[in-house]
Order: C-alpha cells, then sequence, then structure tokens
C-alpha cells in the first residue's frame, strides 16, 4: 500500500475477528511507534501489552460504569438513544489489549523541547500511537482507541507507577468490517467528516486588554465607635471575668466588626487553594520535584489530601485552583481554571512573568473571590501549592521587609541544612541579577508566583466584600504582605491562623504586629492552618451570640 492508501484506510476499529494477532505484527507496530518523533530525545513513551481475559473484563466494567455518566451530557433524547447505540469499544472482543503511556519522571530533570509546556511530552506519545495505528493498518490489523475512563481508577486497577499516564486502552485485532471505507461514527450519522482539512491564515496580533491595578496605599479608615462600643459591653456582660476568654474575645470583636453585626454568623466558609508552578524550581531549591504540583493537585481534586480530610470534618467548602500549573488538566475537573500560564520563568535570570500576566494574576484573584462572595459566603481561607514557592516568598519578604535573605530562607519541604545554604545562594544571585526598578509591582513581576500573586488579589477583593480572611502559613502571610502594602486597611479583616515551623514565618509575623492563633509547628501549606484554626472561631461565635449574660443570668457582676 502506498502512504495515502494507508492513511485514508485507517479506522477506529470497533469490530474485530477472532483470528490472533501474531506477535511479529505487535512488534513491527511497536518500533514503528518508537521511530516516531520524540520531545528532546526523552524516550518517555511506554507500553502495556494485555491478553488476560480477567483483565479484560475488568477494563470493560471501568468503561460500562463511566459511560452511563456519558450518557447523562447531552438532553437531546434522539442524540442520547443514538449514543446508547453506538458501539464504542471492543475491550473484550479485541484479542489483543494495548495501553500507550507516556512517563512523566523523564521531566524531573531538563528537557529541551518542554520549557513551553510539559505536555510536548504526551504530544510525542500521541505521536508513536499514530505510527502504530498506521503500521498495524499496513500489515492488514487494526486499533480502536477506547478513551471512555476513569484514568484514576484505570491506572490503580492496573497498578500503573503514579509516573506513568496512559492515553487510554488500545483494542488490537484483525477488522471485521470496513465500515463502507467510512469511519464508524459517519456510518453511523452520528457527524460527518469534512472533505478537507480547516486551515486559517493568521496576519495580524490580537492585543490583550488587561485591566489595570492601583499598586500604592489604599487605607481608608473609617471610625465606629459607637458600634464598637456597643459589641466591647456586650463582650464584657457576658457571665465570665472580663478578657478571660483571651483571644476568643479578641476574635469574636473582629467577626462582629467585619461583619458589621452584634450576632455575627460564619456562612458558607470557604477554603481556596491556589497552586501554580515556579521555574526557580528547576534550580533544585526543593527536594521534590517540579510534577509534585500536578500531582498533589489530583490528589486534591480526588480528596485524598489533609486540607480535604479538615475541611470535610468542619463541614467547610473547598476550592481548587489552578493559577499556573505546568500540566492540562481535564476541562470536567472540579477546578477553578485561572491557569496564567504552564509555571512561571526562573527569576534567576530573567522576569518571572509579564506585565500583562501580573495585571492578569490581579485581575483573576479578584474575580474568583467575588463569585465565591456571591454565594452568600463571609469567610474566606486562603491556601497554596506549588513547589518552589517558598523560595518565591522568601525572596518577596526580603524585598518588601528589608530583612535579610537569610532571615527571610527556610527549609520549605524539609532540605537539609547543604541544600538549605544552596537554595540561599541560588536566591541571593537572583537578587543581584536583578536590575530593576525598587517598587512593589516591579518586584512582584520580576520573582513573584502566579498563586501568591492571585491570592494576594483574592485578599484585597474579600476585604471588598466584608468577609473574615483567614491566612495559613508562611506563603499566605507573604500574600496577605503584598495586599497589606497595597491596602493597610485589610489587617482588620484577617486572621493569622497559626504560626509554621518555617523560621521567616514568625518574624513576618512579628513584622506585620500580627498575633496568630495557633502554634502547632505546622509547614504543610495548603491551607491547613485555616481548617484546623477553624473551629476556634465557631467557639468565639458561640460565646458572642449564645453565652448568657450576667443580666439575663441574674450573676452579679465584679
Amino acid at each position: 500500500m502506498n502512504l495515502d492508501d494507508i492513511l485514508k484506510s485507517r479506522r477506529d476499529t470497533r469490530h474485530f475477528t477472532a483470528d490472533e494477532v501474531p506477535d511479529e505484527v505487535i512488534q513491527k507496530a511497536l518500533q514503528a511507534g518508537h521511530w516516531a518523533p520524540s520531545v528532546g530525545l526523552t524516550d518517555a513513551t511506554r507500553y502495556y501489552i494485555i491478553k488476560s481475559d480477567e483483565i479484560k473484563s475488568a477494563v470493560k466494567n471501568l468503561f460500562l460504569d463511566y459511560n452511563k455518566k456519558a450518557e447523562e451530557l447531552t438532553d437531546n433524547p434522539e442524540q442520547k438513544e443514538l449514543y446508547k447505540s453506538l458501539k464504542l469499544e471492543a475491550i473484550e472482543e479485541a484479542p489483543v489489549g494495548l495501553i500507550i503511556a507516556y512517563d512523566r519522571s523523564v521531566l524531573n530533570q531538563f528537557t529541551i523541547g518542554t520549557i513551553g509546556s510539559n505536555e510536548a511530552v504526551k504530544f510525542s506519545t500521541v505521536c508513536a500511537a499514530q505510527n502504530i495505528w498506521l503500521s498495524l493498518t499496513e500489515q492488514g490489523y487494526g486499533m480502536g482507541w477506547v478513551s471512555i475512563l476513569n484514568y484514576f481508577q484505570f491506572k490503580k486497577l492496573l497498578d500503573l507507577p503514579e509516573n506513568i499516564e496512559p492515553l487510554g486502552y488500545f483494542c488490537i485485532g484483525k477488522p471485521a468490517t470496513n465500515y463502507g471505507n467510512q469511519p464508524m461514527l459517519q456510518q453511523l450519522h452520528w457527524k460527518q467528516k469534512s472533505e478537507k482539512a480547516h486551515c486559517t491564515e493568521i496576519n495580524s496580533i490580537h492585543k490583550i486588554n488587561v485591566s489595570d491595578f492601583d499598586l500604592k496605599s489604599q487605607n481608608k479608615t473609617e471610625i465606629q465607635n459607637d458600634f464598637s462600643q456597643a459589641l466591647q459591653e456586650k463582650i464584657d456582660s457576658k457571665t465570665k471575668p472580663v478578657g478571660s476568654l483571651g483571644t476568643l474575645e479578641s476574635l469574636a470583636f473582629q467577626m462582629a466588626t467585619v461583619f458589621e453585626t452584634l450576632n455575627p454568623k460564619i456562612i458558607n466558609p470557604n477554603i481556596v487553594v491556589f497552586a501554580a508552578d515556579h521555574g526557580i524550581a528547576n534550580h533544585g531549591v526543593s527536594d521534590y520535584p517540579q510534577d509534585v504540583t500536578r500531582q498533589m493537585v489530583n490528589n486534591f481534586l480526588e480528596g485524598g489530601a489533609a486540607i480535604n480530610v479538615f475541611c470535610r470534618q468542619n463541614d467547610i467548602q473547598l476550592s481548587i485552583v489552578d493559577s499556573g500549573v505546568n500540566y492540562d488538566f481535564p476541562t470536567n475537573a472540579k477546578l477553578i481554571n485561572a491557569k496564567i500560564a504552564k509555571g512561571t520563568q526562573s527569576f534567576l535570570h530573567t522576569a518571572a512573568m509579564s506585565e500583562t500576566e501580573l495585571k492578569l494574576c490581579f485581575e483573576k484573584g479578584k474575580s474568583i473571590v467575588k463569585d465565591i462572595a456571591k454565594t452568600g459566603s463571609n469567610c474566606i481561607g486562603f491556601g497554596e501549592m506549588g513547589i518552589g514557592n517558598t523560595s518565591t516568598a522568601s525572596v518577596l519578604m526580603s524585598l518588601i521587609t528589608g530583612f535579610s535573605l537569610e532571615d527571610c530562607v527556610g527549609k520549605g519541604t524539609g532540605i537539609n541544612e547543604q541544600k538549605l545554604l544552596e537554595k540561599q545562594n541560588i536566591l541571593k544571585k537572583a537578587i543581584e541579577n536583578y536590575s530593576g526598578q525598587n517598587k512593589l509591582e516591579n518586584h512582584l513581576s520580576y520573582f513573584g508566583g502566579f498563586e501568591i500573586i492571585q491570592m494576594a488579589s483574592g485578599m484585597l477583593a474579600a476585604f471588598e466584600n466584608k468577609m473574615l480572611i483567614l491566612v495559613d502559613g508562611f506563603i499566605c502571610t507573604v500574600a496577605y504582605l503584598i495586599a497589606f502594602k497595597i491596602n493597610p486597611d485589610i489587617q482588620k479583616n484577617a486572621v493569622f491562623c497559626h504560626c509554621s515551623a518555617e523560621k521567616a514565618h514568625f518574624k513576618l509575623l512579628d513584622y506585620l504586629k500580627a498575633k496568630p492563633v495557633l502554634n502547632l509547628d505546622l509547614r504543610l501549606g495548603e491551607g491547613t492552618g485555616c481548617a484546623v484554626a477553624f473551629p476556634v472561631l465557631k467557639s468565639a461565635e458561640a460565646f458572642l451570640n449564645e453565652m448568657a449574660s450576667f443580666e439575663s443570668a441574674g450573676v452579679s457582676r465584679k
């Protein structure tokens, strides 16, 4: 067959004969896949052969379970019936099953071709899949791609390593039909395939219009003496010695002031975890590879992380934001898409982000919190996830506060003393390489992280919407520091949930004159400190609203 004939006759095969597939046919096809282009010569493509009837049956059940959900995605009754009539897999009928996957662990090393997107590794594997398909077609065999699967369960079922990402399950065998020289979906009138490729020439540049944000101080102090006096009297009139509930009294006063009521009630509390990758992580500032950011976001989405556990325990809504993870999550993933780019650039040699990206961060952070406020939520916690973000936070803290870099750099994910010294030297060199202006906006665009800036913007938006702002650990406190420099009044709404084990956090809290609610040596991030401190806030709310006063209880005052 000539190449054009092979290309035209390749089909997504769903009907197979019972004929066996010789091993040499498979080996020839896999060799064709190996010849496919591979970004940076990573050789990241991996193959797994399946001939076991038991495994095929288990994969078929996975398909059936997920396919029921797929049927419900259309509200058109006719289309729903047509969908049910389509044969979308031949998992048990095909003699051979093939898993084509890619190994994400190759990204733990610098790889040419993946700077713009780590997904280039996946694209290479798709090229391999196409070569396999064409080779099988040329040999008189067919292949069908089954993608309607829960990939998390699929990997667990087959015990695939965490770093292996399957494109799907592929059925291989002798085709039982040529579908009338048409793709099956076209033959069954699901959709017509166009005759020619759709191609449009782009001959102009689209200008991105992003709103400007005022990064200058916006202090707008308001005096509410009458309300404050009434609130303090309510607190002091409870059946207890004045001040005996300590921090709970301060929290109750703050909560009532933010909500502007003597009977404050936390409504629809929400903890938002902002996740993004950092170019500086490529220089070994963390013990963990950058891909852990993506892995942990998947863990959040699956409900298995510490923040998921604590939010469930305390009935707190959890929102996950993709601020700039170096990964393309499925479009139906339960996360807020605020991706600016697939990670920042490394600020060791160049700016982490452009001015436009900085403005987009402020825009998206504000929009996310405004949408949460519209649900009626009046209490929002901020958490983060991003390998390398303690480095970003440390540099920003040093530049904004004037503290020495040594005072601002900690062990982050738990690096040893030698690694800590190397981390300090890398960050010192980065600051020495900086030649920009000594202004907040310049520091933010050159050294900032997408998730840190979005959190800062979100905190400002929470203040505007009269929400109680729960601040987690070191990185979130640096985000608060940015917001505080823009609008010092934000301190009225901020609750610092804990003092972390990151050494710079204590120094930063002292700089901000902030008193943390807890001190549990936490250094996990994710907003866990907010969730763990939340019951203390509920206790403050409860005593103010439910505790008897001296008068109502008939108890004599001092």
